[in-house]
This record gives C-alpha cells, sequence and structure tokens, in this order.
C-alpha cells in the first residue's frame, strides 16, 4: 500500500509542479479550452494564492509529505494530510464551480488524485488495525 500511496503522492506532486508552472505564465493559457475550462483564469484568481503564496506550493509541500509518510508507513499521518487535502480540494472544486465558473484540469486532475489517496489512505489504517 505504501507504495501506491507514494506513486499517486508524486503524480500529484507532479500535477502541482504544472499547475505553478501555470500561475507565474505570462503567456495564454495553453490549457484553455473553452469558456468553462481555462488553467490560466483560474491559477491567476485570487483565488490561487494564500497570504502570497501559490496554493500549488502547499500541493508539492503536501504531496511530498503524504510521499514519504506512506513510506514511512504512517498511515494515520497520511490519513490526517490526505483528509485534510481532501477538504481543501472540495473547497477549492466549489470556487471553481460556483464563484469562477471556470475549471482548471491541473486542479480537477490533482482532486482526483488526492481523493484516491484518501480512500487507498484509509484502506491503509483498516489494515493496518489489524
Amino acid at each position: 500500500m505504501r507504495y501506491l500511496i507514494a506513486v499517486l503522492a508524486l503524480a500529484g506532486l507532479l500535477v502541482s509542479c504544472f499547475a505553478l508552472r501555470e500561475h507565474f505564465r505570462t503567456e495564454p493559457s495553453p490549457c484553455s479550452i473553452n469558456e468553462r475550462w481555462d488553467c490560466g483564469v483560474v491559477n491567476h484568481s485570487p483565488f490561487a494564492e494564500i497570504a502570497g503564496v501559490p496554493v500549488a506550493v502547499f500541493g508539492i509541500l503536501g504531496y511530498a509529505a503524504i510521499a514519504g509518510f506512506a513510506l514511512a508507513r504512517r498511515w494515520w499521518i497520511v490519513l490526517v494530510l490526505a483528509s485534510g487535502a481532501v477538504g481543501f480540494s472540495i473547497y477549492l472544486t466549489y470556487v471553481e464551480a460556483k464563484i469562477l465558473e471556470t475549471y482548471c484540469i491541473w486542479c480537477v486532475t490533482s482532486a482526483g488524485i488526492i481523493g484516491l489517496t484518501e480512500i487507498a489512505s484509509i484502506v491503509a489504517v483498516v489494515k493496518g488495525r489489524k
């Protein structure tokens, strides 16, 4: 289970790096598909930073921590981190859907990855209790 979670976390880290690149991009976004799918709109919005730090940086750090704790088999820590990330991801998806009315491919991909990571961490905790 630890390798599965670590691989998911590394995939999330990579996706977060792409989102961070998009945050600092000055030219038009290559993932501007239509008025509902535009990474540039999402990653340049006021919701793309917390205290001046791009949200993607928190994703990079969070995914790295999840990978490290998963490899160390610290399942409860992985579960807490993944649960917090899922909650934050739900909030960001709400912002995309209801406030910005535009989605980012990287953000949606990250939401899927952290959702799978949450499920895997629950399984790891349950298996670890037996």
